[in-house]
Formats: C-alpha cells, structure tokens, sequence
C-alpha cells in the first residue's frame, strides 16, 4: 500500500517536470518564432523597425508569462 502511493506520486512528479519541460520548449519555440517575424519585418521596411521591435517584445513577454503560468501549474498539480 505504501509502495504504491509512494510509485503514484513519483509518476506525478515526473509527469509535472515533463509538462514544465514542454512548456519552456514550446514557449522558447514561439518566442524565436517572434523575433524571426520582427526582424523579417523591419528588414522590409527599416522605417517601422521600432514600432515592430516593440511589438515583438510586448509579445514575447505575454509568451513568457503564459509558460511561466504552465510551468507553476504543472509544480503544483498533484
């Protein structure tokens, strides 16, 4: 009895660090996915390349904050 409860809260563990895992790969995805448009952009008019700099960082940051939120899920789901 022990020994099972014991191998059931292992699988979640581990299960939770593989969640956080893919959230920080996913969100790393999208955020190199972000700033290969800005740059893309800015190249194609160099006159708005400010304007789409801070967008993609804006837009990067809501990224980060919603694997952020992934990655505090998945360490507090039991």
């Amino acid at each position: 009895m022990i020994l099972q409860a014991v191998a059931g809260a292992a699988l979640g563990k581990v299960g939770a660090a593989i969640g956080a895992g893919v959230a920080a790969i996913a969100a790393a995805i999208g955020i190199g996915k972000i700033g290969k448009a800005a740059l893309e952009a800015g190249a194609r008019q160099p006159e708005q390349a400010g304007h789409y700099r801070m967008t993609a960082i804006i837009t990067a940051t809501l990224v980060e904050g919603a694997c952020f939120f992934a990655m505090v899920v998945c360490w507090f789901a039991k």
